[in-house]
């Protein structure tokens, strides 16, 4: 299942004035390889003292787990099952014992091999916002979200190289009614992009299609599927304690077929968690595992990744708050506890701001620091979020995305040969002169410094003789040029027409079940 990481470094010689795309210049695609050390709050005692209350918590108190399926793989596994109920306490040497099958690192290939990514170790993959009922652009303002605004996000998150894979609807398309909403949903994704593709663990069908659709469009057999996790999922348990039928269902259909789960618990301190941060990382500890022995049970081995989601509410209002210090210190304090049980980490880039303004950048910015100096391998929501997760905003994508690419230039490794140290050019210039016009200048200065595509580093008076544009319509206009030159990556014919087969066929069928 794993292999080691191909990656495809532009190092200097990557840099944006050498990318070939017209709207903008921007790094190519690969991996994000993180050079520093972790940050890591707590003391290898702290660490054990946290693991310990998780045990605690799932040993003495328990995780109810609302499917009868579910329960019965855990009590096939050794777990007590509480007679007649839901409850389900875990001993922690069997907690230890199953969580250990799971792998540290892997690979997920979608339908194009050249857009493979690693899970795991020192890599940091970006996916993008997912789930808003929301949409928001300068030109229309805040609105429900429809197809067409589900495609241009997703045309986005192709175009950017620091986008890695497909996350869930980058808003959804409320204009679809939710039976087939999928089906069209997932034609979108497998058509308009070539990157590693999400499925929503919400029921038998979805899933079921989902992973169907994965299969056609990489003109897989069944056994090829299977064998290499080929897209993937991400659960939340309904804090506290509890794991659901319909993100449960899926996810086991999603192991047995050994594709990726990630089980992030939605751990708001002071509301669904404890109100200090040990107790909250405690919890959402505890019910990450509960859910991970369960789809080791079920196929050991299967690639999961422990997901951090633990940050405060507003103790005035009990509205979520990211960005946050707390929100910080919890996702790095996540990171330490995910390397302590070998598995990889899943964090976010949130934010509480109503739109792309100065709070939007710092929360996002205070977010996206907790995400790197944690390690988290799997970044959701790193482009375009919004309003607490309300809203997917099209100049929020852009501008998270320049952020994106300076954490990427921020990880290249620092030379120091020769060349780097220049004595000689500083010998040459000596007390009186400057670099501009030397030859250890001239050599490099296309190449030196990270060269921003969003960012405006005119002075004053030509800004503002330009227009005195500001950042959201910067990055408005820049949306616009992309979604303007934008050509959906190569797709072989016959596989496309199997795709909208059974798309129609799925949709003749009734779709997926719902209640209106």
């Amino acid at each position: 299942m794993t292999e080691p990481l191909r990656r495809k470094r532009g190092g200097r010689g990557g840099n944006t004035r050498r990318s070939d795309t017209r709207a903008i210049q921007q790094l190519p695609w690969e991996m994000l390889e993180l050079i520093d050390r972790p940050t890591e709050p707590l003391s290898e005692e702290g660490v054990r003292a946290i693991d310990g209350a998780a045990m605690r918590i799932l040993s003495e108190i328990g995780i109810d787990f609302l499917h009868e399926g579910a329960r019965a793989h855990l009590k096939a596994a050794g777990a007590e099952v509480e007679p007649g109920g839901v409850r389900v306490r875990f001993d922690p040497a069997m907690v230890r014992e199953f969580t250990a099958r799971a792998p540290s690192r892997f690979t997920i290939t979608p339908r194009n091999p050249e857009r493979t990514v690693t899970i795991g170790g020192r890599i940091q993959v970006n996916g993008n916002v997912a789930s808003p009922p929301n949409y928001s652009d300068l030109e229309g303002g805040r609105r429900p979200g429809t197809r067409a605004a589900f495609r241009d996000l997703l045309r986005l998150s192709q175009y950017f190289n620091c986008i890695h894979l497909m996350s869930g609807y980058p808003v959804e398309p409320v204009d679809l009614h939710a039976s087939v909403r999928h089906l069209d949903c997932l034609y979108d994704k497998l058509t308009l992009t070539d990157k590693v593709c999400h499925a929503y663990s919400l029921g038998v069908e979805r899933v079921e299609d989902a992973m169907e659709m994965v299969r056609i469009a990489g003109g897989l057999t069944e056994e090829e599927f299977a064998a290499t996790p080929r897209m993937f999922t991400n659960i939340n348990s309904s804090s506290p304690l509890k794991h659901d039928w319909p993100m449960l269902d899926g996810a086991m259909r999603m192991a047995a077929r050994g594709q990726m789960v990630s089980v992030t618990p939605f751990t708001l301190a002071g509301a669904m968690a404890p109100v200090t941060l040990a107790g909250a990382i405690a919890q959402q500890t505890a019910e990450a595992l509960a859910a991970i022995v369960l789809l080791q049970a079920i196929r050991p081995g299967t690639p999961v990744v422990m997901g951090s989601f633990t940050s405060n509410v507003d103790m005035k209002s009990g509205a979520p708050a990211f960005g946050t210090p707390e929100y910080m210190r919890a996702t790095q304090m996540s990171g330490q506890m995910a390397r302590f049980y070998g598995l990889p980490l899943r964090a976010s880039n949130a934010c509480a701001a109503n739109c792309p303004d100065a709070q939007a950048a710092w929360e996002s910015a205070f977010s996206l620091w907790a995400v790197q100096s944690a390690h988290a391998n799997l970044v959701y929501h790193a482009a375009g979020w919004l309003e607490g997760g309300l809203v997917a905003s099209l100049e929020k994508f852009v501008m998270d995305c320049e952020t994106l690419q300076q954490m990427a230039a921020y990880n290249r490794p620092i030379g120091v040969t020769e060349e780097d140290l220049a004595v000689e050019a500083i010998a040459e210039v000596g007390p009186q002169g400057h670099f501009f016009g030397v030859a250890h200048t001239q050599a490099r200065y296309e190449t030196a410094f990270y060269a921003p595509f969003l960012s405006d580093w005119r002075n004053f008076e030509t800004w503002a003789e330009s227009g005195a544009v500001r950042t959201p319509e910067r990055a408005n206009a820049i949306a616009r040029k992309i979604l303007a030159e934008f050509e959906p990556p190569a797709l072989a014919e016959d596989r496309r027409e199997a795709l909208a087969d059974f798309v129609a066929r799925r949709k003749a069928e009734g779709g997926a079940p719902t209640d209106f």
